[in-house]
């Protein structure tokens, strides 16, 4: 009898044992994905169209996590507390890795140092639009009419110290105008405001823009990069009108905590590579203006660097001092 009782809680002891093991294996850790921006913007649907088909490519729930505020700099923070066991990523363009850290002295984060590469997702190019009642169709007459209001004018930014405010510095220079940013917090008020012709102009991701040039609510006159748009093909680069120098194109990239083991970014790499060639992944893509391309963690950091480096010799240009 005793025996038998001795036998029967060392079956229950295993049993138990394996329920919380084959719990632990139905029911993962989610893999929870940072967003720096509120929900309803383009890094957001990225995150959530990618973070739907990487639940099945790895089998474990894959979460979003807007935490917005600061161009990212909130998300990254809490990517570099967040522990590097595979659990926590960032996904990002180039505004927080690129530019923020060479534009605020304490941004609270180094990329080189905090974080590691793990996928990159596609790239993608800023634009040039204009509101309904200015009559540019070009970039030749926008600049003239430009002109004709006096050599001023006011173009919306959808962050300041961003890629756009700067490529406003650089256009004003190169065509002798007095051109002026007008920093807005997001590109929805910006866009808000160019709808109702409260501003002439704006600059930022062409994926920002589609739509409503789709809709005839304002006109993109020029895209950045080194070719035309799938997604808008009728709008000329800036180098076809003359003004070369910005065929380096941002990114949007995922990063992890430095110290994640290799082994989990190189599995969610390869599933995110899956998804990305994903006939209805790829399409909905490309309608948000982007050139899908998979990225290794390895050619992600050049893409990094190279789009770092162009940047860092127009920031030093305009003569801008970090915040």
């Amino acid at each position: 009898m005793h025996l038998s009782r001795r036998r029967l809680l060392s079956h229950a002891a295993a049993v138990s044992a394996l329920s919380v093991w084959g719990g632990a294996q139905a029911a993962p850790q989610p893999i929870r994905i940072l967003v720096g921006f509120p929900p309803g913007g383009g890094s957001d649907a990225i995150a959530r169209l990618l973070a739907e088909k990487l639940r099945d490519e790895l089998g474990q729930p894959v979460l979003v996590d807007n935490r917005p505020g600061a161009g990212g700099q909130i998300a990254a923070q809490l990517l570099k507390s967040a522990p590097a066991d595979g659990h926590t990523l960032f996904l990002t363009h180039d505004h927080t890795i690129s530019i923020l850290p060479q534009v605020i002295r304490k941004p609270g984060f180094d990329p080189d140092q905090d974080f590691v590469p793990v996928v990159g997702i596609a790239t993608f190019v800023n634009a040039l639009a204009v509101s309904s009642q200015t009559p540019a169709k070009n970039l030749a007459e926008y600049v003239e009419w430009v002109r004709q209001q006096g050599g001023k004018s006011a173009v919306g930014i959808p962050a300041p110290a961003s890629t756009p405010e700067f490529l406003v510095q650089q256009l004003s220079a190169h065509f002798k105008l007095d051109l002026v940013a007008a920093p807005y917090r997001g590109s929805a008020p910006m866009l808000a405001d160019m709808l109702g012709n409260q501003i002439p102009a704006g600059i930022g991701a062409v994926q920002d823009f589609i739509e409503h040039q789709r809709a005839g609510k304002l006109r993109v006159i020029a895209v950045l990069g080194d070719k035309r748009q799938a997604a808008m093909p009728e709008v000329p680069t800036l180098a076809e009108q003359g003004v070369k120098g910005y065929e380096d194109m941002p990114y949007y990239g995922v990063y992890a905590p430095k110290g994640t083991p290799a082994a989990f970014i190189d599995s969610f790499s390869a599933a995110t590579a899956k998804v990305l060639q994903m006939r209805d992944v790829r399409e909905q893509l490309v309608a948000l203006g982007l050139t899908v391309g998979h990225m290794t963690p390895q050619q992600l950091a050049k893409r990094e660097q190279a789009y770092t480096r162009a940047w860092s010799a127009i920031i030093r240009k305009s003569g801008y001092q970090p915040q």
